[in-house]
């Protein structure tokens, strides 16, 4: 522990010294001789001639050396000078010519010189000051001689280090290849395991599977099994890719390169490819490792899609680079690659081949009970009440991803910590995540009761739609409080299924186009408050018709495209199919226009009750429209859950916003 201490204490070599050295040159000069410039030296005979003639201003004793120093006025300079033979040579091997009004010589002694100067003032010759110092002046040559070279030299150092910070980092421009990975080892203080990665089961156990062949790879060697070389991260953002890699870090007792792939794309040729040889230069000496590469499709874009572009052929290079370094005639025995990204489609082929990437692990949006227990690891540090019910909160939140999540835990603290409470309430979470997806509330928005009663009858057409079609969303509550850019928005629980039916959609659009409808009905006009509306079940038929087969006209044909690489500027379908499409969408929208009508035609009275109550109340939730309409005929796994929000006392402050939710801007 001492032997620690005392390499702490001590200082580093800092380049700023330099200059400190320099200006503490510059001062010293200008104080030991401010006119800086060298004397002409003479014997003591010829320096007595001299100040015999007048015009001395001033003489330096230097005692140390027994010399004496005059200080010549202009008039006199130029006489003495003119009859005195050529300037001699300084001791340093310069020419003093340029120092004419300077001359010293040696004196018998600095006592004896008092002697001189009384009797040169009582002659009147010489009236000026005599000073007597103890040192020489000899450094102020040194510095006049050295002084420009040392700031020559500290002006190139220090542009060096700016180029080298702009390119290279800490080593100058002599390591602008270097690579920028950060390593972990073991000894790293704070560590993030598998137990703070929450949900991610079967991604943990791929992963997992790595990290013990590098703790114990004879046990997969014995049976003639070999470690994949490598392994891709794979889901939308925020789903945990790059904690987990974090975990990676943090489980294996091996040492862990850790870079982004933007760090090997630079302005100078040829750098990106110099960095990822000294990557892989570093990971095998440090081998068995771990190499995670995030966001690698900065990078790994795929080659030869597009004209080459300025800087793409530097990206393709560092690309081949990479390639080669992964699986090339080279041996990276013991170098595990990690990858990251939530655009492989765009990546080039060659890098996802067996041999560089041999698996791709998928990581999706957490499902609910993922989401139950992200939960719990992120409501560890949160100080909440025995009201927080984590069912309900997962159940609240499908589609949410674990940042998502994280957001809404912290949201929820800061609404509780603005509100004075000593712990997180279940309402503070309701809020949260209202605030999250819907926006903030803008009750200071100024609207006409014309807009008013416009939005509620368009909000209460959406929910009594909706509670009437067999997989219709489960209605949360339905608010016309400005949120973000809506003006009114219906909140529902969509079940979570991992296959859409046919009638699924159609209900989908059926309750898109109710509020169209209710508008068109019961205000005889129609306004822009159903552009969200409108552009969801667009797309939705679009889908129906060009994707998934749905068509009656253009049945089991699908025009998606999974390679990613698109179409470019040509379809694959002519003209005339392209005119069908366009009438079987416009068909599937005409028919849920018409079914919306006959639902709204047919429970005429409770929308009427509904929009009356939204348009004085504001809020209205799931027990509002039970009440009006009876309870739902087709249940669903999540009604009780909304039940029991529902039993919450109903007021203008929204309570609960799961997504998807429909909007009307």
């Amino acid at each position: 522990m001492a032997n620690n201490n005392n390499q702490r204490k001590t200082p580093k070599f800092n380049f700023y010294w330099m200059y400190g050295l320099i200006i503490v040159f510059l001062l010293s000069m200008l104080w030991m001789n401010q006119d800086g410039s060298p004397a002409q030296e003479v014997n003591w005979t010829q320096f007595e001639n001299i100040v015999g003639k007048g015009g001395v201003q001033s003489i330096t004793v230097y005692r140390s050396k027994n010399k004496a120093e005059a200080l010549l006025s202009d008039s006199l300079a130029r006489v003495v000078f003119k009859d005195q033979p050529a300037p001699q040579s300084s001791p340093l091997g310069m020419s003093s010519s340029g120092a004419a009004n300077k001359i010293s010589a040696q004196i018998p002694s600095a006592d004896k010189f008092d002697e001189y100067v009384k009797t040169w003032r009582e002659q009147g010759v010489f009236m000026g000051d005599v000073k007597y110092v103890e040192g020489s002046n000899d450094l102020t040559m040194i510095l006049y001689t050295f002084g420009p070279i040392v700031l020559l030299v500290a002006l190139w150092f220090f542009l060096l280090r700016r180029m080298g910070g702009a390119g290279g980092g800490g080593g100058g421009i002599f390591s602008v290849g270097k690579s920028k990975a950060r390593l972990f080892d073991k000894d790293n203080d704070k560590k993030v395991t598998f137990q703070d990665v929450a949900g991610l089961a079967e991604a943990k156990v791929e992963i997992a599977e790595i990290v013990d062949f590098l703790k114990n790879p004879k046990h997969y060697t014995e049976l003639g099994g070999k470690i994949p070389k490598g392994a891709l991260l794979v889901g939308p953002p925020g789903t945990g890719k790059t904690l987990l890699a974090k975990a990676v870090a943090g489980e294996a007792d091996v040492p862990f390169f850790s870079m982004s792939g933007s760090d090997f794309v630079e302005m100078f040729v040829g750098v990106g490819a110099s960095r990822v040889r000294d990557l892989f230069r570093q990971a095998k000496e440090k081998a068995p490792c771990i190499v995670f590469i995030d966001e690698i499709d900065a990078v790994g874009r795929a080659r030869g899609n597009k004209a080459s572009m300025g800087g793409n052929d530097e990206r393709e290079s560092t690309l081949n680079q990479l390639l080669t370094e992964m699986d090339g005639f080279g041996s990276n025995s013991g170098v595990i690659i990690l990858a990251a990204t939530n655009r492989a489609d765009i990546l080039d082929k060659a890098l996802l081949r067996a041999g560089r990437f041999d698996r791709q692990i998928y990581v999706e949006l957490p499902e609910l009970s993922d989401r139950k227990e992200i939960f719990q690891v992120h409501l560890r540090d949160v100080k909440t009440d025995g009201s927080v019910d984590l069912d309900l909160l997962s159940r609240q939140t499908p589609g949410f991803s674990g940042a998502d999540i994280a957001n809404v835990c912290n949201e929820a603290a800061l609404i509780a910590a603005r509100h004075k409470k000593r712990a997180v309430q279940r309402q503070d979470f309701m809020d949260a995540i209202d605030r999250i997806v819907g926006g903030l509330e803008k009750r200071s928005k100024v609207i006409t009761d014309e807009e008013r009663r416009s939005i509620a009858v368009h909000e209460a057409g959406h929910a009594t739609v909706s509670w009437h079609l067999r997989y219709g969303d489960p209605l949360i509550k339905v608010t016309i409080v400005p949120r973000g850019k809506a003006l009114g928005a219906a909140w529902y629980l969509p079940e979570e299924r991992q296959i859409e039916p046919k009638q699924a959609l159609l209900d989908k659009i059926c309750s898109l186009m109710a509020g169209r409808v209710a508008e068109d009905m019961f205000l005889g006009f129609i306004d822009t408050g159903a552009l969200n509306d409108l552009e969801r079940a667009t797309k939705i038929a679009y889908a129906m018709v060009t994707y998934y087969g749905m068509s009656d006209r253009l049945p089991n044909i699908s025009y998606y495209d999974t390679s990613g690489e698109s179409y470019g500027f040509t379809k694959p379908y002519s003209e005339d199919r392209a005119q069908v499409i366009d009438s079987e969408v416009q068909a599937i929208i005409d028919a849920q226009y018409e079914r919306a009508r006959q639902i709204l035609t047919q429970y005429q009275e409770g929308h009427h009750a509904l929009a009356d109550l939204l348009q004085q109340r504001e809020v209205i939730y799931t027990e509002d429209a039970e009440r009006i309409f009876g309870p739902r005929q087709w249940k669903s796994r999540t009604e009780e859950i909304i039940k029991d929000e529902a039993a919450a006392p109903a007021s203008t402050v929204d309570t609960a916003t799961p997504p998807p939710f429909d909007v009307s801007e």
